[in-house]
């Protein structure tokens, strides 16, 4: 149903040519000549170390918010445990560049650009979202004088902090034992606290960061939920703008409707286009 409402373009590049991660582009066929729509980036999840920007979650993403209106990209980036970080993070911002460097040709609207992810993707979006003009994250090529911000974010049961990932019982409650997440960082010989603190969105939170929804199940075993009670709780003393929807009855790896082939209790399909509508669409 959403292949035929919805055109996808497959295996685009947007990176250096040598490099084997492209892009999927999805365009609605209604769009009238030579109007500009919102971009948005789809990250897709994994553990960092898998995943594929093709896949379901993805796919039911892109085409829901390019029937929406939006043009998005839906990337892959690097896997590989040689150079995984932050060259991970670079592909992300490179591919929000991209759609600036290609913003006539598409139509895009520059100044609107999004982020949506799920899980690993779920903490790039957020740390693209935080990070933006941070001299260390920042890739030097293929676009370099490219502002790779954006002015919108819904993480989907993301890590917000790998510092103090938790253990989580059958139920999904978290538990004390922490678990930190140092697959983000691939091969790297030694992983210190400041590398874990420069790859945590936590700790990069400040004035002017763009909206953000957090999005995530109360039966997630995969990303204890104080991951994004965490997040919610430090943006709300921050009093920066943001929304934490907990779903019920959902684990991890849903997409906008359903989670492990059944239906979710209340559909995402209008939060997450609602609030793009609200951030992306002056």
């Amino acid at each position: 149903m959403f292949a035929q409402e919805v055109t996808i373009q497959r295996e685009l590049t947007y990176l250096a040519p040598d490099r084997k991660e492209k892009l999927d582009l999805y365009l609605s066929p209604s769009r009238a000549p030579g109007t500009r729509s919102p971009g948005v980036v789809i990250i897709h999840g994994g553990g960092w170390t898998g995943g594929s920007k093709s896949a379901g979650r993805e796919l039911n993403i892109g085409t829901t918010l390019a029937r929406a209106g939006y043009i998005c990209i839906s990337i892959d980036y690097r896997l590989d445990k040689e150079g995984r970080w932050p060259t991970n993070i670079y592909d992300c911002k490179n591919a929000v560049r991209y759609l600036r460097k290609n913003a006539e040709k598409l139509g895009i609207d520059p100044e609107h650009i999004g982020v949506i992810g799920g899980s690993a993707g779920g903490h790039l979006a957020l740390m693209l979202g935080v990070t933006d003009g941070m001299r260390e994250l920042e890739p030097s090529a293929p676009y370099p004088g490219i502002s790779s911000r954006v002015q919108a974010v819904v993480d989907l049961y993301g890590i917000s902090d790998i510092r103090s990932r938790k253990q989580i019982s059958p139920d999904g409650t978290p538990l004390e034992k922490r678990v930190p997440s140092d697959a983000v960082f691939g091969d790297k010989a030694t992983i210190t606290d400041t590398d874990r603190a420069l790859a945590s969105p936590m700790t990069h939170l400040r004035r002017g960061i763009p909206p953000i929804l957090i999005l995530h199940g109360d039966r997630d075993t995969t990303v204890d939920i104080d991951q994004s009670r965490d997040l919610d709780k430090r943006l709300t003393e921050m009093k920066l703008e943001h929304q934490l929807i907990i779903v019920p009855g959902a684990g991890h790896t849903f997409d906008l409707q359903t989670w492990n082939k059944k239906p979710l209790a209340m559909d995402l399909r209008p939060v997450v286009t609602s609030f793009f509508d609200r951030w992306l669409k002056p």
